[in-house]
């Protein structure tokens, strides 16, 4: 997976090398999936959620750049593969899952592979996992339209946040610096994911 997926995407830091080498993928998939766990497309763990296939998720790492002291939200973590990987990285890393049987997974798989810096919160996607930041990385595991202002507050003046844009069929993964209130956005590299809840752009109507 790394040598024929990571690292000819031009993601060739040791840290996210050694973190991906060090996570069992096989892990943190279901039962059902182990099979395709290194596949180069995204896993589908239900209806619109997908564990991020290797290039996306690695050059999102790459492009966020996270400290071995620094506090990670890894937002929809589904079965937890990302929270183990950015456990290698970061000093320590909270991570959010709407899906409550996720939730169960992923706190199970952690444990058993004794990742003892990450905890797991079943809570919606939007809300975040206030009491524990502010955080200096925010990354998310899904497409959003927009980033919502709940998120915004619970990252630190200077963090960063990485995410995939949706916009159609078609989507920029881009990242974000936080300046006093608001978030300067850089797009990095084109990727597509299922769109998550939570993170859709409010419609408008409009008379004619």
């Amino acid at each position: 997976m790394v040598d024929c997926q990571v690292r000819p995407s031009d993601v060739t830091k040791y840290p996210i090398i050694d973190a991906l080498l060090r996570t069992p993928r096989e892990k943190y998939v279901p039962k059902e999936k182990k099979s395709v766990a290194y596949m180069g497309e995204h896993i589908t763990i239900s209806q619109n959620r997908v564990i991020l296939n290797p290039r996306t998720f690695a050059k999102m790492l790459d492009t966020v750049a996270i400290n071995s002291n620094e506090l990670v939200l890894d937002v929809a973590c589904g079965t937890g593969y990302s929270t183990a990987v950015i456990a290698h990285l970061a000093e320590a890393v909270v991570a959010v899952e709407s899906n409550g049987a996720f939730a169960d997974f992923a706190r199970e798989a952690l444990e058993n592979e004794s990742v003892d810096n990450a905890i797991v919160v079943n809570a919606t996607f939007t809300d975040g996992a206030v009491k524990h930041g502010l955080y200096d990385v925010i990354i998310i595991q899904g497409a959003i339209q927009n980033f919502p202002e709940s998120l915004v507050k619970q990252l630190k003046d200077g963090g960063r946040v990485v995410a995939i844009f949706a916009s159609g069929a078609m989507g920029q993964c881009k990242i974000g610096i936080k300046k006093g209130q608001n978030i300067a956005w850089r797009s990095e590299f084109d990727a597509t994911a299922p769109l998550l809840k939570g993170f859709t752009e409010p419609k408008t109507f409009s008379l004619i």
